[in-house]
């Protein structure tokens, strides 16, 4: 069961009544009592709990006894131990037996402490009594429940849900707060959820995600309970086409007949006053005075508690109360209250709003208004309601303006795509039809495009974009530069960035040079070119300060690609904070994935995991595409030993790749289907997919892929296969990479590889082994833990097939402690099986090594093997050897006597 926003409470909440609290749950209706109730009784339910629940319903409250039968019904087996009296009222409540004669009330209260009692002392695990709703109990189980549980000690743990109106707490049910543990009632009151929760409620209950802008709208006006935001999101759906940021979202059904009787108990004077205030944005009494309304006209509202009323203005009580005011308007006197507003506000963005509800036919004076209104709310950063009063303007434009109208949407569809809303940007954007606006609207569209990894649609748009206005023109040096961005083939990206530097240099977009600058470095490498590093200093410098949003990650791509992780790691943050600080998701996304991307290259899987994860969260609240996040998790998790996983997304990847034309995600995917296979023992299907890999990137020019570091891989596959032709053409490849531009990984890449090759064609293995130490040794620990460990696993190989077991051991026992030091449960095992093929050491030395120490002393704190292995990121059964070798080695024979000969070994 998913509980949304709610893992905190959850977790405090079981920890109270695993200590024995008494726990009570509140909140407003549909806040989300019964989904966190429904959790915490699962868990105990999972931890072996008796759990004895009812979940009353409205509809049971004249059912006397109906919640008390389901929460006993697990006791039925101790009634028949009960007294008489306790006894007949027990199977009377169960339905085991008809009642000859009244029962006594007193005697089912005295029958359900009697079964509350047993079911504690026969227990042998805790045991919950839940009941949800409380309020919707019949009043017998009530009373019985109530006269029970007041006088039972010592009580089971207690979990009861109860509703609030939302301004005070709820009065304490079924006397928890009486009793021998009164004192001790933890009140938990559900506050609302974020924007992020409600997301995955509503994907989940509506089977679809919203977008970011309109999400926020309904958390806000849902005031973050769940149950409000469904009926809410579901009123959108219904709409033939999603509300404009202006608009009003439509009043949830359960809202309109309690406004409705409200509105109508309200004399004529106050209704025209609430209506007039439900019309602004921001009701000032000032406004409100200026529009012939008066203070007191509110008064009958504030006492119907539909409104507050201060000095400066007034507040609904709920933001959806305002707009079922609204909708209640009929049309003819809503235009003519707006028009009303419009002449008595102050606020030019108020008026503006104003006018445009009021103006039914094209006004060239009014459109100029909104628009100059929208100007303002976007340089107050405010796209999504700048994006509305722009398509406003563009609507009220009268024919002979043409030109304004299509400026008036173009700023309606960057605005859209700021706020992150890219559906909304490519469809205003669509209506753009006049000259060089339209080359700006179908960039923007390729933007788009891009952001949703549509990246040949991107180029399509683009290049359409470019055929329609002159080449020497700023825009098209602006298409030149994005065209750049979207073609994968360096070529192609070359060209682009050549011919945009050429006519963007001459002054002016300072950013978008720095872009271009960065791409033609980017394209220059993948082609195979030597790096000019001055590219990316000159671009560094124009910055000051001021990343690009096209390409501001590539000098971290280029650092990250030269294992200066470091140095990566430090520009991403600080776009990260640069990002945060101008509220620029879209570019947070990019920088979280290429963090993920940096640290799973340096070996860091935990802080790769914890970078991956956001960039997954937030892509998806964005509706932008996660091609690129879920590779990532793929292969972290492949790492980690979930070879399963990552091979179906491997699977899935490769099919949205043919079905979008995609390079780069057929490349990756196919990168992540033969490292499965490789770690599967599926050596012949792994050549394979890395032999299509570098066709791929021959047929698209790419001598460099920068971030695909494959080659070793490859070699390892072929060698596994038999196949050492192509293991030896594999080798030649990479070690033209290594020429063209040496780094630790082609240096630790091609030394293991030599090994292989050396080992299985009958060359000099001891040379090849020198040249692995040195390589080894070359690179810091801190740089690529997880290639240097490879390293290690090959010499061990080597060494074992040469049958110097010695060796073969230590070089195996120390990959596998450094596996697991980085998390890699995969390599992890199979160094540790690798170990056991060499066959035991006969040394009596009882000498721990790293691994062994780390388990036994987890062991002999009482961690369980599960612990353990999910502590130091390896397998269970590998903690099971390592225990097995530490009993050995130690002399005991079980962890009963581990603690103590741990005790003598010496401190660290």
């Amino acid at each position: 069961m998913a509980v949304y926003g709610r893992d905190a409470t959850v977790q405090e909440a079981w920890q109270l009544l695993a200590a024995g609290a008494p726990v009570l749950v509140e909140g407003p209706a549909g806040i989300g009592k019964t989904v966190v109730w429904r959790t915490l009784v699962a868990r105990a339910r999972a931890e072996g709990w008796l759990v004895l629940a009812c979940a009353p319903t409205e509809a049971e409250t004249a059912l006397p006894f109906a919640a008390l039968a389901d929460l006993l019904r697990p006791c039925a087996h101790l009634v028949a131990g009960l007294p008489p009296p306790q006894r007949v009222a027990a199977e009377v409540i169960l339905l085991a037996a008809t009642a000859d004669e009244v029962i006594d009330e007193r005697a089912v209260g005295a029958a359900t402490r009697s079964l509350l009692a047993g079911a504690v002392a026969a227990a042998s695990t805790p045991v919950l009594v839940a009941v949800d709703d409380a309020p919707w109990l019949d009043p017998p189980s009530a009373r019985a429940l109530r006269f029970a549980l007041r006088r039972l000690a010592p009580r089971p743990a207690l979990l009861v849900c109860s509703r609030t109106d939302g301004t005070a707490p709820a009065a304490v049910p079924l006397g928890l707060d009486a009793g021998p543990a009164g004192d001790e009632v933890e009140r938990i009151t559900l506050a609302p959820l974020g924007v992020g929760a409600l997301h995955h409620t509503l994907r989940e209950r509506l089977g679809r995600p919203l977008s970011r802008p309109l999400l926020a709208r309904i958390a806000r006006d849902a005031g973050g309970n769940p149950l409000l935001a469904i009926e809410l999101a579901r009123a959108v759906l219904r709409l033939p086409e999603p509300p404009r940021p202006g608009d009003d979202l439509p009043v949830a059904a359960s809202i309109q007949p309690l406004l409705a009787d409200v509105l109508r108990s309200l004399p004529a004077a106050s209704r025209d006053a609430v209506r007039l205030a439900s019309l602004l944005a921001v009701p000032m009494l000032d406004d409100l005075v200026a529009a012939g309304t008066s203070a007191a006209a509110f008064d009958p509202a504030e006492e119907a508690g539909l409104l507050t009323v201060d000095a400066a203005g007034l507040v609904f009580a709920h933001p959806a109360y305002a707009a079922a005011v609204r909708a209640s308007i009929p049309a003819g006197i809503r235009r003519r209250l707006h028009r009303r507003l419009a002449a008595a506000v102050t606020d030019p963005d108020e008026r503006a709003r104003q006018l445009a509800r009021c103006t039914a036919t094209a006004d060239a004076a009014v459109a100029g208004e909104l628009a100059a209104a929208a100007d303002r709310q976007r340089s107050r950063g405010a796209p999504a309601v700048a994006a509305g009063l722009y398509e406003q303007a563009a609507g009220l434009t009268p024919p002979g303006a043409a030109a304004d109208g299509d400026r008036y949407r173009l700023a309606a569809a960057h605005c859209h795509f700021d706020s992150g809303d890219y559906p909304a940007a490519d469809a205003v954007a669509a209506t753009v039809v006049g000259g060089a606006t339209r080359a700006e609207a179908l960039l923007l569209r390729a933007m788009v495009a891009w952001s949703t990894d549509d990246i040949a649609g991107a180029v399509t748009l683009a290049g359409q974009g470019l055929s329609s206005v002159p080449a020497d023109s700023r825009v098209a040096g602006r298409l030149h530069a994005h065209l750049s961005l979207f073609n994968d083939a360096p070529e192609a990206g070359r060209r682009h960035a050549r011919t945009a530097l050429e006519i963007l240099s001459a002054g002016g977009d300072r950013e978008l040079v720095c872009a271009v600058l960065l791409q033609l470095f980017f394209h220059e490498v993948r082609a195979g070119l030597p790096p000019r590093p001055e590219l990316v200093d000159r671009a560094l410098e124009l910055e000051d300060g001021h990343p690009s949003r096209l390409s501001g990650t590539i000098p971290a791509i280029w650092w990250k690609a030269v294992d200066d992780h470091g140095r990566a790691r430090a520009r991403l943050h600080d776009m990260r904070r640069y990002a945060a600080a101008r509220g620029d998701e879209p570019l947070l996304h990019e920088v979280l994935c290429h963090l993920g991307e940096t640290e799973l290259f340096a070996g860091r899987f935990a802080a790769a995991g914890e970078h991956i994860a956001a960039a997954r969260e937030l892509g998806d609240q964005l509706g932008s595409g996660l091609v690129g996040e879920t590779w990532l998790a793929a292969t972290l998790a492949a790492y980690r030993g979930d070879l399963a996983g990552a091979r179906l997304v491997a699977e899935a990847g490769l099919r949205h790749a043919e079905r979008l034309d995609d390079p780069w995600a057929r490349r990756i995917h196919t990168q992540l289907r033969g490292f499965v296979a490789l770690s599967t023992g599926r050596m012949a299907d792994a050549a394979a997919a890395y032999g299509d890999l570098a066709r791929m990137l021959a047929g698209e020019g790419i001598a460099e892929p920068i971030a695909l570091r494959f080659e070793p891989d490859w070699i390892e596959a072929c060698v596994g296969a038999g196949d050492l032709d192509e293991a030896r053409a594999a080798l030649d490849r990479l070690a033209g990479r290594h020429t063209r531009l040496p780094r630790p990984w082609t240096a630790l890449g091609l030394a293991r590889s030599r090994v292989l090759l050396a080992g299985a064609a009958g060359g000099d293995v001891a040379a090849a082994l020198a040249e692995l130490r040195a390589a080894r040794d070359g690179v810091p620990a801190d740089v690529l833990p997880l290639d240097r460990a490879r390293c290690l696993l090959v010499a061990g190989l080597a060494h074992r097939r040469a049958r110097r077991k010695r060796e073969a051991r230590d070089a195996l026992e120390q990959a596998a402690v450094e596996f697991a030091g980085v998390g890699a449960a995969a390599f992890a095992e199979r160094a540790q099986a690798e170990l056991a093929r060499v066959g035991e050491r006969v040394a009596s030395s009882t000498t721990l090594t790293a691994t062994e120490l780390r388990v036994a002393r987890m062991a002999a704190l009482g961690h369980t093997n599960r612990v353990i292995a999910d502590t130091l990121f390896i397998s269970p059964k590998t903690v099971e050897a390592n225990l097995a070798r530490a009993y050995r080695k130690l002399g005991v024979s079980g962890r009963a006597q581990l603690g103590a000969a741990m005790s003598r070994l010496p401190e660290d």
